[in-house]
Parts: C-alpha cells; structure tokens; sequence
C-alpha cells in the first residue's frame, strides 16, 4: 500500500485541477468502453477472507480490481470469475527485480504463469508512487518494467497482459492551466524512457488522482464543489486562457495535464489511466470535509463521469477508466483517521453509504438506482438471521404466513431464503428508509428480488403485491397477533424476548 499524503510545496492557487489529471487512471482498450474499477488493500485488522471478498464483488458486479500484491489466495480465489486483475509488484521487491533479469523472470513464472489464463490477469504495477516513496531507487524502474516485459514475451503473455507503473500527481508541476503543464524536470532522466517504453508497448500511463488533498492543502482556492464534480455556474468555471478549455472539476484538469506534460516531452500517442481515486469518509477534527456526504458525492460522481464516457475537455468522449481507492476501510493503516476510512465497505462487506447512480448502468449494486432490495448478508450467521426473522415476523409487523408450508414464500424451506422475503417485505413497508435494511448486521441492500414463483413480493407495476399489500395493512393495524401464529417464527413471546435480547443487543 502506497502512502497518500501529498508534498504540495508550490502549489499554485490553482492546483485544484492537478488533483484531476490522475483520474483517467485506468485506460481502457481501444476496443472496450472505459470501465470503474477498485483496489483492494489489505491493512485491516479483520481482512476477509478472499473467497469472502470475491463473493463481495460478485455481489456489487464489480468486474475490475487493482490489487497490491501478487497474493495467491485472492488469485486462487478470482479465477474463473471473468473479473479483470491488476496484480503489483510491491516497492520493496523493485530494487531486485530492476537489478537481475532472472528474478523478474522468476517472479512473472510465480505470480502470472502459475494463474493465467484461469484468472483474468490483465496488468502489472511495476511498483506504486516511487518516485515519491523511494526515489533512491527509480533508476532501475525502468530497468524493471523491461525485464518484467521480457518475461512475459518468454511466456508469450505480453499481448495480452501490459506492464506499467503508477506516478502521483504532485509530480505534474504548473497543472493549471493544463496547457502549460509539465512534469518535475529533476525526473526526466527517468520519465522520458518510461514514457517511450509505454509507448512502444502500447501501455498506459497510471496516476493517481487525489483531489482530496489538493482541496484540504489549497487554503481556500479551489472550491469544495469543483473538488466533489459539483454542478458550477458558468461564471465559476475555470477556464484554459491559452485553449479557452472550461474546466468544471479538478479531475479533468488533471488528466489533460498529465496529457499536456506528456506532449511536452514529445509524447502524444499513450492514454492515461487513473489507478486511484477517492475521498475519505471520515477524518480527524482538523479534517472537516472528511465526510460521509462527501466521499458519496465524489465517488458517485466520479463513476458516473467516467462511465458516461465524457471525457475530458482536452478529449472528450476518450474513455478514462479509473479504479476507486478502495473497497474496504483499512483500520490499522498508519497516519491521521481520513487514513484509515476511504472504503466503499467495512470489513463485514456492510456499506458505508450509498453510492447515488441511478440510471448509471450495471455497475456498483451499492447505489440507489440498483439497491432496491433487502436480502440476508451472505455468511451471516444462522442464529443471527433466525432471531432477526423472528423480530422482522413479530415487532416488525411483517406479514410471514406465507411463509408457513403450503405457502407460496415456503420453499425453499431454509433460513435464508425466508429471511429474504421478511427483509425485503419490512424494508418496502418502511419506505426503504435509512437503516430499515440492517437487521444487526446480518442483512444488506441488494439489486436481486427475492421474489420467485408464486412468491411475488411485488406486483406487475413493480410496486405492491400481494405479500407487500398484506404486510402494509397488518403494520398499519394494532394488533401485532399475526405472526404468533407462524410456527417456527412465532415462537413464544418469552422466549422472543430473551433470543432477542441476547441475540440483537
């Protein structure tokens, strides 16, 4: 995992739109539409297991993933998925893969061969930010990246599998106006063949976009609004004196720069492709805009300004794929809060808000448009679902007799199953509202109907059926008698209690 924290020392009151350059992060083929994709960082104290977190992101339809290492249990267990992975060669093995052909070599055998083509490997990070976090070692980065890419020449992989290294964008200097951006000239011996080795294998060049950072350091320049891809006024949007360019959001002026710099060093034919982005949802007193709120209007945004395939105004309609930093909170990451609280989940694959992308497109099953569902989580614990059935079918005034056998929602007869149908009937009679779908945590908001058969939640308009009809009319009366009756999920009311309180407590 690389370090975030940003040395913005010249920072121009315009600095706002470098934070943009680095979200085209991950370039798409010529032949495929751009696509969102995540990373997965591991630093928690709870870390799932990786059939848990492939389960997850079959779950969210999430079919692109960054990951920091080469690790052979996620690769196990995201074979045979069709999911698309980034693998990485992680900092502290760069020194010697840049220094002996044989241990890149041996490192492509181990880590590639041994899981191609059954999962999905599509690019090698040769190391992450390392002219930010080892610089001491970036002479031999190219070195590296062209050892790693004979190697898979040898292994007849390099068609389908492309090597390249991601860079922050701090090293972008001038960003504004993207014109007139170039890169650290005190890294040119290294850039110029970095960009001429991308450019020869057809690779992208990889940012990482923050502007989080560029906001919370410009003192005040840069709007909060332009930060989040906020709606501007015409009179607030920055404007490209030399290319009369309007610029509305951070993001976009960042990639065009990370463009523009790379034309500087007579390089105009590699497309940029953001492999991080994001914003904290949660930080420390002196973190104000480390918010719930925010990081769901950046992400959402975000994803739906790369999947609309906008553009930037340099290139519009270029595809500019991006991976979001990251799927989960990472808790025993070092540093302040914000550190620790990027997540689109915690570590129980609970959301930590929802993503606002309706009419986005299958993508992200954690947003609004898709997550009309309640279902039980998968894996929770039996018990657990058991006693918050129970509570759904009584306290919550959800109408489970037809739940009982011979009853249109009675097969299959599991606890699973049944809470689905329970869950989802509270969750719509509460009008879906905030916190309706926990249940303790063993539930979790889904695009899949649990509707099947003659077990129809929902009717033809896709609003009440019968079951939600009944559930709605025994809420709205006094009596709470209905359930007691449902066999297994009747239970007695002593006994309710008790489960209750020991269990959902």
């Amino acid at each position: 995992m690389m370090l975030k924290l940003r040395d913005f020392r010249g920072f121009h009151s315009m600095k706002l739109l470098l934070v943009v350059v680095l979200s085209v992060f991950v370039l798409v083929s010529s032949d495929e539409d751009s696509f969102i994709g995540v990373n997965i960082g591991t630093d928690l104290s709870d870390m799932p297991h990786p059939t848990q977190v492939v389960a997850l992101l079959k779950s969210q339809q999430i079919r692109h993933v960054r990951l920091y290492d080469a690790d052979r249990g996620m690769l196990t267990a995201l074979a045979n998925t069709g999911i698309k992975v980034v693998v990485t060669i992680p900092n502290d093995q760069l020194l010697g893969i840049g220094q002996s052909n044989s241990t890149a070599a041996h490192w492509v055998s181990q880590n590639i061969v041994a899981h191609y083509p059954a999962t999905n490997i599509t690019t090698i990070c040769v190391g992450s930010e390392v002219f930010n976090n080892l610089p001491n070692v970036a002479p031999v980065l190219v070195t590296a990246l062209k050892f790693i890419q004979g190697a898979l020449v040898a292994s007849n992989l390099d068609r389908q599998i492309k090597v390249s290294t991601p860079i922050a964008s701090t090293i972008i200097l001038d960003s504004f106006p993207p014109s007139q951006a170039f890169f650290n000239h005190s890294w040119n011996p290294v850039l110029v063949p970095l960009l001429k080795f991308l450019q020869s294998t057809g690779s992208s060049l990889m940012l990482n976009i923050y502007p989080y950072y560029d906001y919370m350091k410009s003192n005040g320049v840069i709007p909060l609004d332009y930060a989040l891809f906020k709606p501007l006024p015409a009179n607030k949007e920055a404007v490209d004196a030399n290319t009369l360019l309007h610029y509305t959001n951070v993001f976009d002026a960042m990639v065009d720069a990370a463009y523009y710099a790379m034309a500087s060093l007579n390089v105009t034919n590699v497309p940029v492709l953001v492999t991080e982005s994001g914003w904290p949802s949660k930080g420390d007193p002196n973190e104000p805009d480390a918010t719930s709120d925010n990081a769901n209007t950046y992400n959402s945004n975000l994803i739906k300004h790369i999947l609309n395939q906008t553009g930037t105004p340099k290139h519009p309609g270029i595809p500019v794929s991006t991976y979001i930093y990251e799927l989960y909170n990472e808790d025993t990451k070092d540093g302040p809060l914000s550190e620790k609280n990027w997540g689109l989940f915690d570590a129980n694959g609970k959301p930590i808000y929802t993503l606002q992308l309706t009419n986005s497109g299958p993508t992200f099953a954690n947003n609004s448009g898709n997550m009309s569902h309640c279902a039980a989580m998968e894996g929770a614990d039996k018990k657990m679902l058991q006693a918050a059935l129970d509570w759904a079918c009584g306290p919550g005034k959800v109408n489970c007799t037809v739940l009982l056998q011979g009853q249109p929602c009675y097969e299959p007869d599991n606890v699973v199953a049944h809470a689905n149908v329970a869950f989802d009937a509270y969750y719509h009679m509460m009008g879906k509202g905030e916190g309706t779908c926990d249940f303790n945590g063993v539930a979790i908001l889904t695009s899949t109907d649990p509707s099947h058969g003659d077990c129809q939640l929902f009717g033809s308009d896709g609003m009440n059926g019968t079951i939600l009809n009944s559930t709605i009319a025994d809420f709205n009366s006094t009596s709470s008698s209905n359930w007691r009756s449902v066999g297994d999920y009747g239970r007695a009311g002593v006994l309710m209690t008790v489960l209750l309180a020991v269990l959902l407590v």
